[in-house]
């Protein structure tokens, strides 16, 4: 289990010259993410001077990151990308009053995982519960909405895909050896970023992958049914932040946009959903169909059963790596 600084640094070579260079796109701040990463919506009312550059790996961002290179004034990361990052890489995001408006769960978020003495470093505008997507698989559907263990089921030998982190099998199979053996002997491939495709061309009957990227899909493709058990799950977290060294104000009135209407329906209906109070979201869910509305925000029972993952320690890394390794088919 190479951690993301090892993985970093072997694709250090592919950083684009236009992302080393600095600004090159005019004197005003950038925001920098893949291409993705940000709803169109939103991206699209970025105020002057602001411009948004994207870019295709998140692995250029951190690396560019960790070379002290970029000059944008505002990154897109993901926790667990953000959390691969030094301290010393990233300033204070501010916007106090901004964060003070989204739930309790999103403050150790906000702080990166650091003590509640620390200051946030981040603003985590969207939250996305890993969940299972079936394939013309009725059959598996009530059990999968009881449990995680239905990955298990031998009729999905060679017909899984896996997420490409181990570290999401580990926490689904509770770190169970013998579980976690039998998880991994079903699996086609571990690919989460392809999963869907493979689902799709019919080359896979069931995939784990974050709940956001399934929601555009829904409605073209009848075929598919998401399942959160309500055990829980696994929380992916979607975090701007701040390069150190930024001298740019930051966008308030744009980062306010994401948490209100009239945008915070349309970003739920694409399947963003900012961490905000249940009845702030009820209240722009309404507009939506019912079933994707109760899919984007599932019963409080169930989301206080979902968790985050902050970053292992070494020690915990290692443990997990042989777990793992242990694991093989």
């Amino acid at each position: 289990m190479l951690s993301r600084r090892q993985l970093l640094a072997r694709g250090a070579g592919l950083l684009p010259a236009a992302l080393l260079a600095g600004c090159n796109r005019g004197s005003g701040p950038r925001l920098l993410a893949v291409n993705g990463d940000l709803p169109k919506a939103w991206l699209a009312n970025l105020p002057s001077p602001w411009s948004p550059q994207e870019v295709e790996a998140t692995r250029q961002i951190v690396a560019a990151l960790g070379q002290g290179r970029p000059s944008a004034g505002l990154v897109q990361l993901s926790d667990g990308w953000a959390t691969s990052l030094e301290r010393r890489q990233l300033q204070p995001f501010g916007a106090a009053a901004l964060l003070a408006r989204l739930t309790p769960s999103a403050a150790a978020v906000s702080r990166l995982y650091g003590t509640p003495e620390q200051a946030a470093l981040a603003f985590p505008w969207a939250v996305s519960p890993w969940v299972l997507v079936l394939r013309n698989r009725a059959d598996l559907l009530e059990r999968a909405r009881q449990s995680w263990d239905v990955l298990l089921d031998p009729s999905l030998k060679g017909a899984l895909v896996l997420p490409s982190s181990p570290r999401i099998s580990i926490a689904l199979m509770q770190a169970d050896p013998a579980r976690l053996r039998r998880l991994r002997s079903n699996a086609l491939a571990y690919d989460d970023a392809n999963g869907l495709n493979m689902l799709l061309r019919g080359k896979a009957s069931a995939a784990v992958v974050p709940q956001q990227r399934l929601i555009p899909l829904l409605r073209q493709d009848p075929r598919l049914q998401v399942v959160l058990p309500v055990s829980g799950a696994p929380l992916s977290w979607q975090l701007l932040l701040r390069p150190s060294g930024s001298q740019a104000p930051l966008p308030l009135g744009w980062l306010q946009q994401v948490l209100e209407p009239p945008l915070l329906p349309r970003l739920l209906a694409a399947g963003w959903v900012p961490p905000l109070p249940r009845a702030t979201l009820q209240a722009s869910l309404q507009q939506l169909p019912p079933a994707l509305a109760a899919l984007l925000l599932p019963p409080e029972a169930v989301q206080q059963r979902c968790w985050s993952l902050p970053p292992l320690s070494p020690q915990q890394r290692l443990a997990w790596q042989t777990l793992w390794d242990a694991a093989a088919p």
